[in-house]
């Protein structure tokens, strides 16, 4: 009976933050949004999951049907990290489908936006540099302590083109946040359903699927690809995609260093200490493309014998 309350106490939960979305508190709990739906998905079967969640959609398209569309869109990550704590994967695991799905739901937004409505978000971003560059431009003027500091066409468009390149690092960003909050949440809200959640896997168990250097490589021709297109979407992907993969090989290397120093029994400091190495010096990340092509723990462990 407890186990039951609470899946209704959760639904309860998800529709109350389902009618956020009709509010200006929607800028808030759009981070909460996932985590309703991953516990409900890893604690139900997918009958009883359809029976909670199911109601609370249809209250919802009853007040505004447009707010279905980010329901939806935050409901396909909470079954895919649920999936993955309901088959008993790893945190790591759950974390990286997380952010992952997000990044492409947002890839996938941005195509729709592009090829259905004709948004450019380039030329948006452009748009937007010289909007705050006649700001910048009408302040320099008024106060005469900057008489002498003109805002060139030069500087607005040095504005613009950083305000591109950051962007696959705020989609990153924005999609590793909402993964660690969701997996924050409901790690300890299944501990109290008595679902098990496996821990973090220590940092020289790190491993990502080898494959990954696949998708390296599908990313560099999606790179040449759009060297040549006018496509804002492509480029967009194609300054994504290296980022994220990049980030990814990074962590394959922080994992390596903690597996090389914990068989030689050094200190986690220093393994600390070289990850740190790693994020400053990010070229480094070539370790963790070699531990993927190549079996260099194994070859570790068995120079050890």
């Amino acid at each position: 009976m407890k186990f039951r309350l609470a899946t209704v106490a959760w639904s309860v939960i998800y529709l109350l933050l389902l009618l956020t979305l009709l509010t200006p508190l929607k800028i808030i709990t759009v981070f909460l949004l996932i985590v309703p739906g991953a516990v409900l998905f890893s604690s139900l079967h997918f009958k009883g999951f359809l029976i909670h969640v199911i109601p609370a959609l249809l209250i919802l398209a009853l007040l505004d049907v447009y707010s279905l569309l980010p329901a939806i869109y935050f409901l396909i990550p909470s079954i895919l990290m649920g999936r993955v704590y309901k088959r008993g994967g790893s945190s790591f695991h759950a974390l990286m489908t997380g952010m992952g799905v997000i990044l492409a739901e947002l890839l996938v937004v941005l195509l729709v936006a592009t090829y259905s409505f004709g948004f450019d978000l380039s030329q948006y971003l452009r748009d937007q540099a010289e909007i705050t560059a006649n700001i910048v431009q009408q302040i320099l003027s008024a106060n005469p302590t900057f008489s002498g500091t003109n805002w060139t066409a030069e500087d607005t468009q040095r504005l613009g083109t950083m305000l591109i390149g950051k962007v696959p690092y705020v989609l990153i960003v924005t999609s590793f946040l909402l993964a660690v909050i969701t997996h924050a949440l409901v790690r300890p809200a299944l501990s109290s359903l008595d679902v098990p959640v496996r821990k973090m896997k220590p940092a020289r168990e790190w491993r990502l699927p080898r494959a990954l250097i696949w998708y390296y490589l599908l990313a560099i021709v999606i790179g040449w690809i759009a060297d040549s297109s006018d496509s804002s979407w492509i480029q967009m992907v194609s300054i994504s995609m290296l980022p994220l993969i990049h980030a990814c090989f990074i962590i394959q290397t922080i994992g390596f260093i903690y597996f090389w120093t914990h068989s030689r029994k050094m200190s986690p400091v220093i393994a600390l200490l070289l990850s740190l190495v790693v994020l400053v010096f990010q070229p480094l990340r070539i370790i963790g493309i070699i531990d993927l092509a190549f079996p260099l723990r194994e070859a570790i462990t068995r120079s050890k014998k």
